[in-house]
């Protein structure tokens, strides 16, 4: 485990969500060379198995905004990165940066940090109460309908956004991205050649949305300013009928069971 507390002031930290991503599908294609800017930031080239901490969008972010990450999956405890002052933690450690607010924007803001949420789903949209409760944690937050599940394009317009942000942000101020990532989300479908809305979304389409993304991913890392800690991870995976079972918010191994990765980039 690094030492958040060397890290946090002197690089800017990104979290990259690609909402729905499943972990099996991630190291099959990692495994395959078929997501070549992914392995080529990963430590080792190899995602890491964790599991997540809610079983859909919103409850995922929030505890992830509170400093609860996607756990590894062995057994723990496991220190974490980020974790509110909170008497009794068993898993706070030296290593970990510890804040006293009730989430991790509003942390990072009182140590200096200008806080950016550039979103996906819907739960970042800011059109409805609850689609802005999770970009209310930022100073300054985003979401277009061409960022969205249904628009096959979204992380390359994602990926302006946050090229705009970055020209703008001084140098000397340090940055707090969270990028959530919707394409591979349902609908997914059109991500797989010679599919249509008839044949639906399925494991295949899943992966076909997630080479489409490990495209932009490569643009993505480019710009990112240099000292930076990146976290891409999955907030949750989704089920394609097995065990019967089909979408999230259900307590399946392929919904709690997610691809984790974090690095420096210098």
């Amino acid at each position: 485990m690094p030492d958040m507390n060397r890290i946090v002031g002197t690089h800017d930290l990104v979290l990259i969500t690609l909402d729905t991503l499943r972990y099996d599908v991630a190291e099959e294609l990692c495994s395959a060379g078929e997501t070549p800017h992914l392995a080529a930031v990963l430590p080792g080239g190899r995602w890491e198995r964790r599991h997540t901490p809610g079983s859909f969008t919103y409850a995922a972010h929030a505890a992830m905004l509170a400093g609860f990450l996607p756990t590894p999956a062995a057994p723990g405890p496991h220190p974490r990165l980020f974790a509110a002052a909170f008497p009794g933690s068993e898993t706070t450690a030296p290593g970990t940066w510890t804040f006293d607010a009730a989430d991790l924007p509003t942390g990072l803001a009182a140590a200096g940090y200008h806080t950016v949420c550039v979103g996906g789903v819907g739960f970042f949209n800011g059109l409805t109460a609850l689609g802005s409760a999770l970009p209310s944690l930022f100073a300054e937050r985003h979401w277009e309908p061409e960022f969205g599940v249904t628009e096959p394009a979204a992380l390359r317009h994602q990926t302006d956004r946050v090229a705009a942000v970055l020209a703008r942000t001084p140098a000397e101020r340090p940055l707090f991205l969270l990028l959530n990532v919707a394409v591979l989300h349902q609908p997914n479908w059109f991500y797989l050649d010679g599919a249509t809305r008839a044949h639906g979304d399925t494991r295949a389409s899943h992966a076909a949305a997630l080479r489409a993304a490990d495209r932009d991913l490569g643009r993505l890392f480019a710009l990112l300013r240099r000292p930076s800690f990146v976290i891409v991870c999955s907030d949750h995976g989704t089920a394609y009928g097995e065990d019967g079972h089909t979408g999230h918010r259900l307590g399946h191994e392929v919904v709690w069971t997610v691809p984790y990765g974090e690095f420096l980039l210098s």
